[in-house]
């Protein structure tokens, strides 16, 4: 259970940081790189949790395809949206509250939501197998 929480830890400190530079750069391309980066964490996450299954279908659906095609998108796509010296990011001590605010009503609503509702102690593991069996027959 320790090399589980290191590993979260480690692979939520990656996260994190991806997710920081995906709104910190200025050129859109290595902003989606970064967040195949975040979406690769999320998949380890899942690899994590022993939600293998979960894990291949987040890398082939959003990495795999949601990703590529919003990069090609980009790259064939590169028209002026305006004045290049208006795109920048100066702004972004504004997002710091907005997210801030976020985080409590999200929270809240969490908190409120479930209240001392409880998980099941003796929930079963369902493997990959199990699933695909459940799925295709």
């Amino acid at each position: 259970m320790v090399a589980q929480n290191i590993a979260f830890g480690i692979v939520a400190a990656i996260m994190v940081w991806g997710a920081l530079r995906v709104v910190t750069v200025n050129n859109v391309v290595h902003a989606a790189l970064w967040l195949v980066l975040v979406l690769a964490g999320a998949a380890a996450q899942y690899v994590i949790l022993a939600a293998e299954f979960i894990a291949i279908t987040q890398v082939l659906v959003y990495i795999g395809a949601v990703m590529v095609l919003f990069l090609f998108g980009t790259m064939l796509t590169r028209a002026r949206i305006g004045a290049e010296r208006e795109l920048n990011n100066k702004s972004w001590w504004l997002g710091v509250p907005s997210a801030g605010l976020l985080l409590g009503v999200l929270t809240l609503a969490l908190v409120s939501g479930f209240g001392d509702e409880e998980l099941p102690k003796d929930a079963a593991v369902v493997s990959t197998q199990q699933i695909s069996d459940q799925i295709f027959g």
